[in-house]
Parts: C-alpha cells; sequence; structure tokens
C-alpha cells in the first residue's frame, strides 16, 4: 500500500479536527499513529481523548527550544516504518512563525517511508508543500460564532 501527503491549510476551523478524526479512524483500523503538535497546550480536549489510545496512538508536543528536536523525532517517525500515519499538527505555520524553514518540511516528506500516510495541518501551508502534497484542502472561514466574542469552548474549540 502506498500512503499519501494530505494539507489542511486556510483560515477557517476545521484542520486539528479533520486530522484528529482521521487519526481515530486509523486506529480503529488497527494502525499506529504519531501525532506531533507544534506550539499547543498539553491540555487540549483531543489529546485527553487520544489517551485512550496510547496502545496505538502517539501524541508529542513541540513548542520552543523543542521544535528541532520534534523535528528530528517526526522524521525518525516518519522513516521508522512503526506508523501507518503521522499527524503534523499545525507544522504549517512553522516557517511563517520563524520556527523553522519550508525546507525543513520538505525533508520531512523525504524522509516517509513511501507506506507511511502523513497529514500537516495548520495556516499558511508554504506553496511548495502544497505541491509536493496529494490531497489539500483549504478551509474556509465564512463565519465564526467568535466574532461576536464567543472565546474557545472546552469540547468544541479546546
Amino acid at each position: 500500500m502506498s500512503g499519501y501527503v494530505h494539507v489542511y491549510t486556510g483560515n477557517g476551523k476545521g484542520k486539528t479536527t479533520a486530522a484528529m478524526g482521521l487519526a481515530l479512524r486509523a486506529a480503529g483500523a488497527g494502525w499506529n499513529v504519531f501525532i506531533a503538535q507544534f506550539g499547543k497546550p498539553h491540555h487540549s480536549s483531543e489529546v485527553q481523548a487520544l489517551r485512550r489510545y496510547d496502545d496505538r496512538i502517539a501524541v508529542r508536543h513541540y513548542a520552543g527550544g523543542m521544535v528541532e528536536q520534534g523535528l528530528a523525532e517526526c522524521k525518525e517517525a516518519l522513516a521508522s516504518g512503526d506508523y501507518g500515519l503521522v499527524v503534523l499538527d499545525e507544522a504549517n505555520v512553522g516557517p511563517m512563525l520563524e520556527m523553522f524553514p519550508a525546507d525543513e518540511l520538505l525533508a520531512l516528506l523525504d524522509a516517509r517511508d513511501d507506506a507511511v500516510e502523513l497529514v500537516i495541518t495548520g495556516r499558511y501551508a508554504p506553496p511548495i508543500v502544497m505541491e509536493r502534497a496529494d490531497l489539500v484542502t483549504e478551509m474556509r472561514e465564512v463565519k465564526h460564532y467568535y466574532q461576536q466574542g464567543v472565546l474557545a469552548r472546552v469540547g468544541i474549540e479546546r
């Protein structure tokens, strides 16, 4: 089986949610899943739920000084053959926030074992990454209750 590269990007809600749904589906099918979250809190509701599947789903967090280590661990996960699905959550924003250059994302694509399905989420996906992807979905905000002052709610946005 050949794996594909997915990019979920855009300013709309649902990028991480789509990736976590795919992770649950893959785990339900017996796959091992590696999820790397860049710059996200450790205590989000999705992470709490995924911990119930820790025999199939590994979740790691990389922020601040951990980003370089995170990229190295992601490269290892992609090349190891241990995981059927690898999710790089919020990695698309890395180059824009100067956490790492877009070339680092390309290096991860190059390190990927052919059978591994890879999902990269986050706004501002670098064009070069979108060109290399097999599937690109852009979430577009049309209307959002945040504009009426509704903050992120537990169980829905966090």
